[in-house]
């Protein structure tokens, strides 16, 4: 059972943090677009970003913000414009979109961090973000979560946000977080764009260390669509203001907050899988008996991510060999002859050989899952053993439907 509650304010509910989300006229649509996150006082900082090797201006600004000085006041997003294969005209506007809004704070550029999504290709409109500026800063309050929830997204149908509380002592610890992401999702560092913030106070190594594991647990384990953004950021913020003692290395303390940190990044990364692009649920693949947890979650990923299984499931089709074919794959080396599939309640595979199973019933599973009659969760459950060892892994993913094509085809236009 785990040792924290969920509780109301997302990325406020930690203590000393403020947020916005305003129209600033970045986007078309008159959305709102322009997102702040501010801290009371300087918060250790880490990042986890897209390995792609083409990058928007913003990715690399915040690498080398990190390197040089692992702590930031504030993190500005602006959706609409990308700002990616910009060359030095993104640099230029990352410059002063943190130079505008480091003014309005009365603080130091170099303790900002930025992010931006939409149109790969599209500058910021630096006029319409320079003239929101003002506003956005004077908006920020403790209750400023969902607006800066709703200003960062794209094609996203829902924000997706979370806080959850805990206890060291008698004091309480808070993690609260914030994403976006629906298409272009199949990370390989992060997620799309995550925002996370805490009042504990932690060492900036440790910081880093949690949150590069907390992604590769969560954000790197789901896919929509196999491809990797060039956005992809992972921003996590500690402000130290639930005044408990620092965490500075291993300990039941570090493992705690961990714990918590990796369950809030888990519950934004399936809500981006859930609300993938054209999608009609969320699909969970567990996959046991690997020779570690990394082999276990390549081979997860690698099920969710094939566009046979997720067609398959879309139309609540049990075909288990489009699994087991995507399992063999993987590029993980198991014996086939102890290969377990299963869907829902209906085991369809053991010790590599086809079970007898009733088709309609399987597939009604399918159906009741998707709408949420199965266990009250649109979530369709896949659950593989491919040996007799420890190693578990998961990965999130939805179904692939007609309209992810069209919403696709038409983005742009």
């Amino acid at each position: 059972m785990s040792d924290w509650q969920k509780i109301d304010g997302g990325i406020t509910a930690p203590k000393g943090y403020r947020a916005s989300g305003i129209v600033a006229g970045l986007k078309p649509s008159g959305a709102p677009d322009l997102a702040l996150i501010l801290s009371d006082v300087d918060a250790i900082a880490a990042g986890v970003f897209t390995t792609s090797q083409v990058r928007a201006a913003c990715v690399d600004y915040c690498r080398q913000q990190l390197q040089a000085k692992p702590s930031a006041r504030a993190i500005l997003c602006n959706a609409g414009q990308a700002n990616a294969g910009t060359g030095e005209a993104g640099w230029a506007d990352v410059y002063e979109s943190a130079n505008t809004l480091a003014g309005a704070l009365n603080i130091e550029p170099e303790s900002i961090l930025l992010a931006s999504t939409g149109v790969i290709g599209k500058r910021i409109k630096m006029d319409a973000l320079k003239a929101g500026i003002p506003q956005l800063v004077a908006r920020a309050s403790e209750t400023g979560g969902p607006d800066a929830a709703g200003a960062i997204i794209t094609t996203d149908l829902v924000t997706k946000s979370i806080a959850l509380e805990t206890k060291f002592g008698d004091r309480p610890v808070r993690v609260g977080g914030i994403a976006k992401g629906s298409g272009m999702i199949h990370p390989n560092m992060a997620t799309m764009l995550a925002f996370v913030t805490c009042d504990a106070a932690v060492s900036p190594p440790l910081w880093q260390e949690m949150l590069a594991r907390a992604a590769n647990r969560s954000f790197n384990q789901i896919t929509v669509d196999g491809d990797t953004s060039t956005n992809d950021s992972l921003i996590a913020l500690a402000n130290g203001q639930s005044r408990t003692p620092a965490i500075t290395g291993p300990g039941l303390e570090a493992d705690k907050l961990e714990a918590m940190l990796t369950a809030v990044c888990e519950h934004l990364a399936k809500a981006i899988a859930r609300d993938g692009e054209g999608a009609t649920c969320l699909i969970e693949v567990q996959v046991s008996g690997a020779a570690t947890e990394e082999a276990a979650a390549k081979v997860a990923k690698t099920i969710v991510g094939s566009s046979l299984v997720k067609s398959a499931i879309f139309g609540c089709d049990p075909n288990w060999g489009r699994i087991a074919a995507a399992a063999g794959r993987a590029g993980v080396r198991f014996d086939q002859e102890k290969l377990e599939i299963s869907m829902g309640e209906f085991q369809l595979m053991k010790a590599g050989q086809p079970l007898a199973f009733d088709e309609a019933a399987a597939s009604d599973y399918l159906k009741r899952a998707k709408t949420g009659e199965y266990l009250k969760e649109d979530t369709v459950l896949i659950r593989v053993k491919i040996g007799d060892e420890m190693g578990f892994g998961k990965a999130w993913g939805c179904d692939l439907s007609y309209d992810y094509v069209k919403i696709n085809a038409e983005y742009t236009t």
